[in-house]
């Protein structure tokens, strides 16, 4: 006989309640610390924070799964548009001083936060809306793993890949030479860059810690051995010093941290559940990573001389500031071009779909098409300095804009909102997958890939998101659609995966 539940159990806060609670409690205490905080600003601020941190709390309490898209974007989101936009202004951090900047950013910065009130609340539409199309029916078609024909196609992929980057190193004088040739490059425009036009081969070459830990969770079906926790913890730390040597000493450090993201998506899903515990862990490791690495970026090999006087972010013009609000954050320059395109002295022609176009030319080779459309450089560089400053190769903006700012670049800033409700249908396409694969479908090997791809979207433009995706998915993606059978599916699939996705209900 079934026990009847127990009357006394506490009954689950309200998911609103608790965004409500934390959010406001977060913006009045950096208000009261924070006299510049005493402004209309926060207020729209604060209602996208209550928005997507939804999310995030039914992620932390694990009503959605480790790498459910939707939880892993509300989590990022509460910085993206609630912290960042407030760290700003208490910082008093904007962009350089040099470009023509508004008298009062804290307008501008709650302009933009009543436009992404908008746009968050579209987004959590289409999302939720999108993520229930189809129920819990199956895919017509499911990917079953062909172990050996998956295990010799990574091979074979590893085999290239290795002798790609081996070559690699062999031209620029090894792997010493390589970090000499880096450290002098620092602060060189892409033009003269030491990569420049190595886009076929990064693609190649640095899919190989992926390839491994695709080949490593294939092997541990058939080895209970290598689904040991310590033999994980291993292959982790094994991943992480290959990503360093397979695309890592570039200094580019968006590479690394998405490939540990990946690897540990194929870990969860394919060998072993990880807990929360060791997730948190290592975000902890990630953003202590991306700190200390960026000094690498900034200096090069001068990192260790800056490092024995002590002047790692003077040197470098990098530190925690930098990290939190420019590469995890766009708020101020969303902002500023915002007011560049609304002022009345405005001189900026609208793209009207131009950056895109670019994007999409990149898939010819400039030899085929030397005048070839420029990406959204051209449009970002006339936005900030004035129609017409932009020269190709000479001067130009390598600012990012994110999906809102690019958007504004072609648009204005009216659209914006209908760009993260398409953004939203796709997140929640997403997760819908997630909920009606089932074990062994060889989609879960890349659906981690597709998550940190949704993640860039809120702060990539479109010309970073397709080379990304082709550099580090076109290999992996190639290796695993050949060591897999396309199977039509016949029976019905009524249940979800438990342990990939919840079902709760989510309050939007």
């Amino acid at each position: 006989m079934t026990a009847a539940p127990s009357s006394t159990a506490a009954p689950r806060i309200p998911t609103l309640l608790v965004s409500i609670v934390g959010c406001v409690t977060i913006a009045a205490w950096l208000t009261l610390t924070h006299e510049a905080l005493v402004h209309w600003f926060v207020l729209p601020v604060l209602v996208c924070g209550i928005i997507i941190s939804q999310d995030a709390v039914d992620y932390l309490t694990g009503r959605l799964t480790l790498f459910d898209p939707v939880g892993v974007l509300g989590l990022f989101g509460v910085h993206f548009f609630f912290l960042a936009p407030l760290l700003h202004v208490a910082w008093d951090s904007y962009l350089e001083s040099y470009i023509d900047q508004p008298t009062e950013w804290r307008d501008w910065l709650g302009y933009m936060a009543l436009i992404n009130v908008a746009g968050v609340a579209l987004y959590r539409i289409g999302c939720h809306r999108a993520a229930k199309w189809g129920g819990n029916a199956p895919p017509r078609y499911r990917f079953e793993c062909n172990h050996k024909a998956l295990l010799w196609a990574c091979a074979a992929g590893l085999l290239i890949s290795g002798s790609i980057q081996m070559w690699f190193y062999a031209t620029r004088g090894g792997i010493l030479g390589y970090i000499n040739a880096v450290s002098a490059d620092v602060g060189v425009g892409e033009a003269e860059s030491v990569d420049a036009g190595m886009g076929i081969v990064f693609m190649i070459s640095e899919s190989f810690p992926i390839l491994a830990m695709i080949f490593y969770a294939v092997a541990s079906e058939r080895k209970k051995y290598l689904r040991l926790m310590g033999v994980i913890l291993a292959v982790f730390v094994g991943f992480f010093l290959l990503k360093m040597l397979f695309g890592g000493l570039r200094g580019s450090r968006a590479s690394i941290v998405w490939a540990l993201f990946w690897a540990a998506g194929i870990v969860h899903v394919w060998v072993r559940p990880l807990s929360r515990k060791f997730v948190a862990l290592g975000l902890c490791f990630l953003v202590t990573f991306m700190y200390l690495y960026g000094f690498y970026k900034g200096l090069g090999k001068d990192v260790f001389v800056a490092m024995q006087e002590g002047t790692l972010e003077e040197k470098s013009k990098r530190g925690w500031h930098s990290m939190l609000l420019g590469d995890l954050g766009r708020s101020d320059v969303q902002a500023g071009l915002l007011y560049r395109l609304m002022r009345a002295e405005s001189d900026y022609q609208l793209a009207w779909g131009r950056t895109y176009v670019g994007t999409f030319a990149l898939l010819v080779p400039r030899s085929i098409w030397p005048e070839r459309p420029p990406i959204k450089t051209q449009e970002g560089t006339d936005a900030f300095y004035g129609a017409g400053t932009y020269a190709r190769g000479q001067w130009y903006s390598s600012k990012v804009y994110g999906i809102a700012g690019e958007t504004m670049l072609n648009f204005g800033p009216w659209p914006v909102p209908f760009a993260y409700l398409l953004f939203g249908v796709v997140v929640g396409r997403l997760q819908h997958l997630l909920r009606v694969l089932k074990p062994g479908d060889t989609r879960l090997l890349i659906h981690p890939f597709l998550v940190m791809w949704c993640f860039s979207i809120i702060q990539s433009d479109s010309d970073n998101l397709l080379f990304n995706f082709i550099k580090d998915g076109m290999m992996p993606l190639a290796v695993v659609f050949v060591g897999s059978r396309r199977i039509r599916t016949a029976e019905p699939q009524t249940a979800a995966r438990s342990e990939l996705i919840s079902d709760q209900p989510v309050l939007i």
